[in-house]
């Protein structure tokens, strides 16, 4: 039995959730984010609360009920109030500025970072997410939870924190264990 697949979601004010067969989307303040389901997990709505059930009892089925219960509960949270991701980066002549805006129709808004190389590092930013760059902190906000993660591992891996002087790019709550340098003679 699953401990967070038993667990009730409950639906705040201005929040609507449709089932069909093969998808489920969830319409809230802040936009809509669907997901397909899978056809061993059953979803019911009742009155402003849904519960997640397996079809038939299987190997499969216990692993992902506890899996469609978290995401359905992350999009519940999404549409309601934007996760959100915190990245510093450290070191001399490391800059980060964002580029463009899709809002205005100048086409992909960008980020552009200098990290050191001899080129200047672009990245596109996905459509829903929202990317702010101030001096050398970077916030990434979005209503998708895996949409935010994974943007943020991915302009992390740019530059990656090193041990010795704890340069690069790092999360705002992550801690980069030091090492100790050369010592001289």
């Amino acid at each position: 039995m699953s401990r967070i697949g038993k667990k009730l979601i409950t639906l705040p004010e201005k929040t609507e959730i449709q089932i069909s067969d093969k998808t489920v989307s969830v319409k809230g303040p802040l936009g809509e984010l669907s997901r397909p389901l899978h056809p061993i997990i059953e979803v019911k709505v009742e009155g402003n609360t849904v519960t997640v059930h397996p079809r038939k009892e299987t190997l499969e089925s216990r692993a992902l009920w506890g899996t469609y219960a978290s995401h359905i509960t992350n999009m519940v949270a999404g549409v309601n109030k934007p996760f959100e991701k915190k990245l510093i980066l450290e070191g001399i002549g490391f800059k980060s500025e964002v580029k463009g805006d899709p809002s205005t129709g100048s086409g992909q808004a960008k980020m552009v970072f200098a990290l050191g190389f001899s080129h200047p590092v672009e990245m596109n930013i996905p459509t829903g997410l929202t990317v702010t760059a101030e001096k050398n902190n970077i916030t990434i906000s979005g209503s998708d939870k895996e949409m935010v993660g994974a943007f943020a591992a991915n302009v992390r891996a740019l530059k990656k924190p090193e041990p010795y002087k704890g340069k690069g790019m790092r999360y705002h709550d992550e801690v980069i264990a030091r090492k100790q340098g050369k010592k001289s003679a």
